[in-house]
């Protein structure tokens, strides 16, 4: 999993509440359970002008001019700024993996629903909660100044505007030691590979009757 340390990235603002997961990425695409290939139908409901399938040429699709995510002065945006209940609905991974993939590493919002919240920290992106009126205040500045950019310091839990203002935001301990770190659960396994060595070698020594079949 990449590290994340600290992002300097465009925003695109997404100004509506209750963003549900099947918003995010819609069900007909969760056949797959790769990590990889999610990016292209991010929000595609909202992005494109027909019904998505699995397997369509998106560079032949019709994309909707007014979704931000459309919009020339957003693109390349790594920080996406949203309202209240992000995330709600099912508790479908594939939400992060298609964020994650088309290149968004923080969500900055009110408030998240809690099972993509935990699912963030899993897939290395870091969701922000910052107070309504400290939100509001970030929409206005963004679509006030094109090519707005925030800055997200993880180490010292800070999102820092242009001018220079400091949002300070909370975050577990365990799971910031881990985005630092670019530890997921597997990274977190093999940090003791030695000591699952020792004792895989020593129940074969002792039980070999077991690892029999697996020889």
């Amino acid at each position: 999993m990449k590290q994340y340390t600290t992002e300097i990235g465009i925003v695109a603002p997404l100004d509506r509440a209750n963003v549900d997961t099947d918003l995010i990425i819609p069900k007909q695409f969760l056949k797959s359970i790769k990590r990889t290939g999610f990016g292209d139908n991010l929000f595609d409901e909202l992005r494109y002008m027909d019904e998505g399938y699995l397997g369509q040429d998106i560079a032949k699709r019709p994309k909707n001019p007014d979704f931000v995510l459309n919009q020339e002065r957003y693109q390349g945006a790594t920080i996406l700024l949203a309202r209240t209940n992000f995330g709600c609905g099912s508790s479908r991974e594939h939400a992060p993996w298609a964020l994650n993939e088309y290149g968004f590493r923080t969500v900055i919002a009110p408030s998240f629903a809690d099972i993509f919240f935990n699912n963030c920290f899993k897939n290395g992106m870091l969701p922000v909660i910052l107070t309504e009126s400290e939100v509001d205040e970030l929409f206005k500045e963004c679509f006030d100044n094109v090519g707005y950019q925030l800055t997200v310091d993880l180490e010292n839990q800070k999102v820092i505007s242009p001018s220079g203002k400091e949002y300070t935001f909370e975050v577990d301990a365990f799971r910031k030691h881990c985005l630092l770190n670019g530890l997921d659960d597997i990274g977190l396994t093999l940090q003791n590979a030695d000591d699952i060595k020792a004792f895989e070698e020593k129940a074969r020594a002792e039980r070999p009757w077991v690892f029999k079949e697996l020889q």
